[in-house]
């Protein structure tokens, strides 16, 4: 996959290729570090590009800094304007995933008990293309690795070590021949899965974890529970989740940042519902793909424009 120009990296605007550190600082550096996966979309019309609720990721970023003792040095104004800068210097024009990544700044040769909290502050770009409205459905199991705890990590914020969890979880989950994992916590009810939020259909309610569950507090997850009360007036409900509902649900579905919406068909090998893409998961994808690409004026404040695309100088 071909690079973007630039990349954002305490607080400068660097070439791709100049962004470099030593081999040495990759080791204690990434095991406090948070991140955010953030997306833009091109307008439905081909127009210009907008960024999704970028306020409420960067409160999130900052949230995790937080929580892993790492101080934030810039505003979230300053965030703000430095990915949109880069998304502009860039020349982005298609769905593009941004990811800032704090980490542990001057690790090199030190002792991890003997680390400061000097954070450094890092801003990549990728295209990452929609599969909204695709068709694409997966199968998922419930994974014998339980979701971690808060007496554990707290599993609410974007911490590089809470993916370890998941991933073991989804290496699981591929070698037993399904496509995701679903995790349980500590209490034994649902999680989520890997780096996604789980959402169950049951006689015309949607329900998902509630946030004492061990998930994400997912800004994707807020979004739907949002557009399904004000815009298809579904009834919401958030509270624990036995895995024996899921087996019964009428429509089974994963969200998040980069999952997006990805339905489910079938848990532990039982069928969900008719085995399809389910009516309000349908209706639910439509009015979020309008949010996102700009069909849908009354969420206008959840989209961030992006410059006019031109030639930039850094």
């Amino acid at each position: 996959m071909k690079h973007p120009t630039y990349l954002w990296w305490n607080g400068e605007l660097r070439r791709w290729e100049d962004a470099t550190i030593h081999v040495t600082e990759l080791g204690w550096s990434t095991v406090g570090a948070v991140f955010e996966g953030i997306r833009a979309y091109a307008a439905a019309d081909g127009g210009d590009l907008s960024v999704f609720r970028l306020r409420e990721h960067l409160e999130r970023l900052e949230r995790s800094m937080r929580l892993v003792r790492l101080k934030l040095d810039y505003s979230l104004d300053d965030l703000t304007e430095a990915i949109l800068d880069l998304l502009h210097a860039n020349g982005t024009r298609e769905d593009t995933y941004i990811r800032p990544l704090a980490y542990t700044a001057d690790t090199s040769g030190k002792r991890f008990a003997q680390l400061g909290n000097t954070a450094a502050l890092l801003i990549n770009t990728a295209p990452m293309p929609s599969h909204l409205l695709s068709g694409e459905t997966g199968t998922a199991k419930i994974s014998s690795w339980r979701r971690i705890s808060e007496d554990v990590m707290p599993p609410r914020i974007k911490n590089l070590s809470n993916y370890r969890n998941g991933q073991l979880a989804n290496f699981e989950a591929h070698l037993d021949g399904y496509d995701t994992a679903l995790l349980l916590n500590r209490q034994g009810t649902v999680a989520e899965g890997p780096g996604s939020c789980v959402m169950m259909v049951v006689g015309g309610a949607l329900i998902t974890p509630d946030v004492g569950s061990s998930i994400l507090e997912s800004i994707t997850r807020d979004a739907l529970l949002t557009l399904a009360r004000e815009e298809l007036g579904i009834p919401v409900v958030e509270r624990p989740i036995d895995r024996t509902e899921l087996y019964v649900a009428d429509e089974v579905f994963t969200c998040g940042t980069a999952a997006e919406i990805s339905p489910i068909v079938s848990v532990d090998k039982y069928q969900i519902g008719s085995g399809e893409i389910g009516p309000i998961t349908r209706r639910l994808e439509r009015v979020f793909v309008d949010v996102l690409r700009g069909g849908e004026s009354r969420y206008a404040h959840w989209r961030t424009p992006v410059p006019t695309v031109a030639t930039a100088s850094v």
